[in-house]
């Protein structure tokens, strides 16, 4: 009888234990499927068009984050989106982890930054019906219009203005005869931030090239805080020459005529100079944010090319011209990093 009951006493606690393993399990797994909890994902776009028209344009951006990461296995309770001052507040707000993830972040603000951050998507947009390496061919008084075909690279142009100053570089690339350094420093430069890539870094590159100078050499310069900015300048006279993203004048062609005060954009500002294809805008994230970690990082991949996807999404991202995503490698801005290397060692 001692033996059956001891036997027993064996069995009960046998299958108690496996009961008890059994609810610690599910509950580790229920665990596991709910996911991770996010208080706050704050986001910081940089201002590469004006800054009230980032905001009303992706405003409906945090519910379709939430959405896209609630898929993911992921509950966000706040999408905090704010838009930087300048290039640098976005990197180093990035770098200090006050901002998790950075938005439309060109590769020379990366190249700067790529020790705090790390590469997540690049994003995808429509050619141009224009490329050629050849400044006067851009200037046939037409729009450059896109193309059904999506790029992950574009190119930063050299624009001259309907100042005078302008107007004289503009007929010299025209005629087909070279700008000399002379030609280009008489110029009143409008420039944006140092660690810009088409405003800045491969323009300095451009002129690397072509006068061998560097754009610190410049006598007349100002930092403009957008392009909408360098626009109402140029447009005023107040700058000769600006370099930009490809299609900026598309984007500004409106503003031109109704905030600018001016014409036709397309035949009053023309293309003195082309620089090499540069890979398009990334999205950062934080090395120093309590948020992100590889799963996390993985999941706002995800999110964010589902998200272009669908209707709203494209929407919400159109403000910068982006149509998708794809996801990204440090390799893929190897060219920026080399760059911004050439540019601080022009600079000493």
């Amino acid at each position: 009888m001692k033996k059956m009951l001891l036997s027993i006493g064996v069995t009960l606690s046998a299958v108690t234990l496996l009961a008890g393993c059994s609810a610690g399990d599910s509950k580790k797994d229920e665990g596991k499927d709910s996911g991770k909890t996010i208080d706050e994902l704050s986001i910081m776009f940089v201002p590469s068009k004006n800054p009230d028209d980032i905001v009303t344009a992706t405003e409906p951006l945090s519910d379709l984050m939430k959405e896209e990461m609630k898929k993911e296995g992921y509950t966000v309770k706040d999408v905090k989106i704010t838009v930087g001052t300048n290039y640098e507040a976005v990197g180093e707000a990035l770098a200090s982890g006050t901002a998790d993830v950075g938005f439309g972040v060109p590769g020379g603000t990366y190249a700067l930054y790529k020790d705090d951050t790390d590469v997540l998507l690049t994003a995808t947009r429509a050619g141009l019906n224009k490329d050629s390496e050849d400044a006067k061919e851009w200037n046939d008084g037409k729009p450059t219009e896109p193309t059904d075909k999506q790029a992950t690279s574009y190119r930063s142009l050299i624009l001259a203005g309907p100042s005078e100053k302008g107007q004289e570089l503009t007929k010299k690339v025209n005629a087909g005869e070279k700008l000399t350094w002379e030609d280009l420093n008489s110029a009143k430069w409008g420039l944006s931030s140092t660690t810009s890539s088409a405003g800045y870094i491969y323009p300095s590159l451009w002129l690397n090239e072509n006068v061998d100078k560097n754009i610190s050499d410049l006598k007349t310069t100002v930092q403009n805080d957008s392009y909408g900015s360098g626009f109402a300048r140029l447009a005023s006279g107040q700058v000769d020459a600006m370099p930009v993203y490809a299609d900026a004048r598309r984007d500004f062609e409106e503003a031109w005529k109704t905030e600018y005060g001016k014409e036709d954009i397309w035949k009053e500002v023309s293309v003195i100079g082309v620089t090499p294809a540069i890979y398009n805008d990334a999205v950062l994230v934080s090395k120093q944010s309590k948020n992100m970690d590889d799963a996390t990082k993985k999941a706002l991949q995800n999110a964010l090319i589902n998200m272009a996807k669908t209707e709203k999404g494209k929407k919400a991202i159109e403000v910068y011209s982006h149509e998708g995503y794809k996801k990204a490698t440090d390799d893929d801005y190897a060219s920026e990093i080399k760059a911004q290397e050439l540019i601080k060692k022009a600079s000493n």
